[in-house]
């Protein structure tokens, strides 16, 4: 009788029905839920932080934001169902600001978006809605899809992102747009403002 080592079993029929090797998709998708958890740890410790050593100047704001989807203006088969974000946002009371998105492109690609840029109120009087205006490097863009971003060069490429927004209390939501590829609304909330 053949002994059955835990090394021997995983994929050869024995044990598990589940492939849980490194590249399998059960194991990419833990891997990037920790990577989740752990950005986002980061980034309300380093906001709280920030907050307890005055290093928020008197109206900065820390914004997280998410999006479930993109709408897509020449929809393709090859596209995934799913385009969702999660992002930080450090806007200064001058209104310039930075930032960091992680998200699943159109085609299922990881990819982050390190961003500056400035954001404008419409008017004093009604300082809720914005027009923003972001530039930076767009990471992640390859192979075979690397061309769905302008001046892609090994997955690394330029970004330049218009948006608007409504901005109520501590909430927001913005629509970004992506180019002529499409459109993504976002939703937001200021962690510590």
């Amino acid at each position: 009788m053949e002994a059955i080592s835990p090394s021997s079993a995983v994929g050869s029929g024995y044990g598990s029905p589940f492939d849980f090797s490194y590249d399998s998709a059960p194991m990419r998708f833990v891997r990037q839920l920790c990577r989740l958890a752990v950005a986002a740890h980061l980034a309300t410790s380093i906001a709280a932080e920030a907050a307890e050593t005055n290093f928020l100047g008197p109206g900065d704001v820390i914004m997280v934001q998410a999006a479930p989807a993109a709408i897509h203006f020449d929809p393709d088969p090859a596209h995934v169902d799913y385009s969702w974000l999660v992002g930080i946002e450090w806007e200064r009371s001058s209104h310039w600001l930075v930032g960091f998105s992680y998200f699943n492109n159109s085609f299922g690609q990881k990819c982050q978006y390190y961003y500056g840029g400035y954001s404008w109120r419409f008017s004093e009087g009604n300082p809720n809605w914005y027009l923003k205006l972001t530039g930076g490097l767009l990471v992640g863009y390859k192979e075979p899809h690397e061309d769905a971003v302008p001046y892609n060069h090994n997955g690394y490429s330029p970004g330049l992102i218009p948006a608007v927004g409504y901005k109520w209390n501590r909430f927001n939501v913005q629509l970004n747009i992506l180019g002529t590829a499409g459109l993504m609304v976002t939703v937001g909330y200021d962690l510590f403002r």
